[in-house]
């Protein structure tokens, strides 16, 4: 397997990212030390729910948004 194989590109947050083929939504919260609790995170424009973070991996093309609640008004 080549090592282009290997990667995906996802853009996450706007911003072109590599990341190792197979990485969850959960590896990716991990690897960017987002927190696990208030926030949320949408592929292609589809929340996932935390629930399945460890099941859905992360395809070649994905646009990934990752917004985190703020508190205050």
């Amino acid at each position: 397997m080549t090592e282009a194989a290997q990667v995906v590109t996802a853009t996450v947050n706007g911003v072109p990212m590599e990341l190792p083929r197979g990485t969850s939504v959960a590896a990716l919260v991990r690897r960017e030390s987002w927190h696990g609790r208030g926030i949320a995170v949408a592929v292609n424009r589809e929340v996932v729910p935390r629930s399945l973070w460890e099941s859905v991996e992360l395809e070649d093309g994905a646009a990934v948004e990752v917004v985190t609640a703020a508190a205050g008004g």
